[in-house]
């Protein structure tokens, strides 16, 4: 039986912690394979990681093939085929989006340099925020894998987009589909309620309060972190682990005709004006087993097109606060 390798930084943390036994139980791979955990910690937290592995070792899972712990970066990525890079720091009081990127930009200069240990056919799955920009990081410090190869996760923003249409439009969420979430993980993103459907039909449609959508339901998606935030005292943790599976088996299962899914790859500069190499959440198409394709034919008003313009820009003033980190 086939083994798939997976890597978590951070893994003894709430992201890793919710996602462990998800990953190791056969959900994500299938039950026709098995599942190795490498779970990566700081040293001061390697005990707890340790504690983590016991616990999913007494679920005795029978997809599960074994579960390490690591202290070290080249260790743990040796061999994988997936490494879910969760672990960064969180933004403290006082600080700056800046000061963030700053600060967490070396963590994942060295965890790229360790990605060379990795499988060739890695995918690198960036959730540690600023995570478009600390996936540009890892991927210009490990040119031995292809940037397609990288990814930072946006499948949150989806969900989260989702379920605001779904109880607004009174359906269950599979029903909406096509809900593109572009750009940048920050207060620039942009939700596309344009191009989403609802039961077959365009949500603005079926939506008839059309304020609503831009008073309401975008800022609602975008400042969603920060009101769990401020409701439960902690930021979100099973719902980020939860759309952080999601991301996975949408890019392992190829995408249903004329369907698509939100993640930040790198741009080619050919598509959308998005300056080239920017990690960037575009509409994806799944070609299966982790390949995908950017879909190249949503129709963009004037207003999405300034919305995304907003959010590029964010991500290029991003990128030259890094410079000196891309390899």
């Amino acid at each position: 039986m086939e083994t798939v390798h997976v890597a978590i930084t951070g893994a003894a943390g709430q992201i890793g912690y919710s996602m462990l036994f998800r990953l190791a139980s056969g959900e994500v791979f299938g039950h026709d394979k098995k599942v190795h955990l490498h779970l990566l910690e700081l040293p001061q937290a390697i005990k707890a990681a340790e504690g983590t592995a016991m616990e999913i070792d007494d679920c005795g899972f029978d997809t599960l093939a074994g579960v390490d712990c690591y202290d070290k970066a080249e260790e743990a990525f040796k061999g994988v085929n997936w490494a879910l890079l969760v672990g960064s720091m969180p933004r403290g009081p006082g600080m700056e989006r800046s000061d963030l990127i700053k600060a967490n930009g070396p963590i994942f200069v060295g965890q790229g340099q360790a990605l060379n240990k990795a499988a060739a056919d890695v995918r690198v799955v960036v959730v540690g925020n600023p995570c478009n920009t600390n996936a540009l990081i890892a991927q210009h410090n490990c040119r031995e894998i292809p940037a397609t190869q990288f990814s930072a996760m946006t499948a949150l923003d989806e969900n989260r987009a989702k379920a605001q249409l779904a109880k607004k439009s009174g359906v269950g969420v599979e029903h909406i589909k096509n809900m593109i979430v572009w750009g940048n993980h920050s207060t620039t993103m942009y939700p596309d309620y344009e191009n989403v459907s609802i039961n077959g039909k365009a949500a603005p449609e079926v939506i008839s309060d059309h304020n609503w959508f831009e008073s309401e339901f975008i800022p609602c998606v975008q400042k969603r972190g920060a009101a769990i935030i401020a409701a439960r005292g902690k930021s979100s943790a099973a719902s980020a682990a939860s759309a952080c599976l999601d991301h996975i088996k949408r890019f392992i299962t190829p995408s249903k005709p004329g369907e698509c899914f939100s993640a930040a790859v790198p741009s080619d500069g050919k598509l959308y004006d998005i300056p080239r190499g920017l990690m960037f959440s575009f509409p994806i198409k799944s070609l299966g087993q982790g390949k995908y394709e950017i879909a190249s034919d949503f129709n963009l008003s004037a207003n999405a097109q300034a919305k995304l313009k907003k959010t590029s820009d964010e991500l290029v003033s991003e990128r030259e606060v890094v410079k000196d980190l891309l390899g």
